[in-house]
């Protein structure tokens, strides 16, 4: 077993604890709370610490040394990144801030978890492509009818599958969705329990690797996870102190994804060959198959989207009613990101 799937192991395992027994602190200082409306300081209060699920900025910030940089502590880097796993973070405390898709904070808000998106980072081509077992016949999208698809509902995965199936006109009852977490899509297709799950890189290359000789293959999706985001439980941003820390830490997530794009052979060293233990030559077709970083200068787009994905997903019985998408973003950070980075990576709206 790998050492961060060792550590995100226990790490799932102690928040599990935390909440079964309810013994978590509340996430809430004894400092009087910032109104939802309130200037968000630019100087990190001494003392102040965070804990950050976001991989690869931990990955990229200790390459280049800027972690020594970040004004406030990082009391741990936690290793989670599927959504209702940080969804679970965040109920116990474990978790201050973290990066994902679009979804999670729609699942979260389904849960009663109040969280808002406080970065956004936009893309314009598919991430996932849609894996099939070995020895099947899937070899296009208009084969999916009939099929059993993998599907993890609280994930950026389960929004490409749902927004492909809506492109094609399919509805549930058009093929069988065996509802899954995505660490399970794998297992599932090397054993048969589905026919299609969509996977990204370098899980994609992996797979392949393992399973083309047997037939398996990727197919495109013209789905696109549009949003890549940080976000944070309200609890966090009504405390002064953790919210101005949140503040402070977008600009070096936002230059992060900079730096990687223009020091490609560097990351690829550090994040997909060290890291992510592909090769170098598959770290290298990986990123060239990537698209710069962009971070907008407005949220318009980014809610917009997010509205639709509501809509898609409520609309195949996930997550309740539709609600009103606005409620998910907290606005006084919409300009921070771009702020940080040079003008060819901002946007105008998202």
């Amino acid at each position: 077993m790998r050492p961060t799937v060792r550590r995100r192991t226990r790490i799932l395992a102690a928040i599990a604890l935390c909440v079964g027994l309810s013994a978590c602190a509340s996430g809430e200082s004894d400092s009087p709370k910032l109104a939802a409306d309130a200037v968000i300081a630019d100087t990190v209060p001494p003392g102040t610490a965070l804990s950050v699920a976001v991989h690869t900025t931990e990955v990229q910030l200790k390459t280049t040394g800027d972690v020594s940089k970040l004004p406030f502590t990082v009391k741990d880097w936690p290793t989670l990144s599927a959504g209702p796993d940080v969804i679970q973070g965040f109920r116990a405390n474990a978790v201050d801030i973290a990066n994902n898709a679009g979804i999670p904070p729609i699942q979260a808000h389904n849960t009663g978890l109040d969280a808002k998106i406080v970065a956004v980072e936009t893309r314009s081509k598919p991430l996932y492509q849609l894996a099939t077992a070995p020895h099947t016949s899937i070899t296009k999208l208009s084969d999916l009818r009939g099929k059993k698809i993998a599907l993890s509902p609280g994930q950026a995965q389960g929004v490409v599958v749902l927004r492909t199936l809506t492109e094609l006109g399919l509805s549930k009852k058009d093929v069988t969705l065996v509802e899954l977490p995505s660490t399970q899509f794998l297992t599932a297709l090397q054993a048969g329990q589905v026919d299609v799950a969509p996977l990204a890189e370098p899980t994609t290359t992996k797979y392949l690797g393992q399973y083309g000789k047997d037939g398996a293959r990727k197919i495109e999706t013209h789905a696109v996870d549009a949003l890549s985001i940080l976000w944070a439980p309200t609890a966090v941003l009504n405390d002064p102190a953790k919210a101005a820390a949140v503040k402070a830490f977008i600009p070096f997530w936002a230059r992060s994804q900079v730096w990687a794009w223009e020091n490609q052979d560097a990351w690829i060293a550090a994040y997909y060959v060290k890291d992510q233990k592909v090769s170098t030559a598959d770290g290298k077709r990986i990123v060239a198959a990537s698209e710069k970083p962009a971070f907008p200068t407005n949220w318009a787009d980014a809610v917009k989207w997010e509205q639709q994905t509501i809509d898609v997903v409520t609309g195949f019985g996930y997550f309740g009613k539709s609600f009103n998408a606005a409620d998910l973003f907290d606005r006084r950070f919409e300009s921070v990101a771009a702020n940080a980075v040079p003008a060819q990576y901002r946007g105008g709206q998202s």
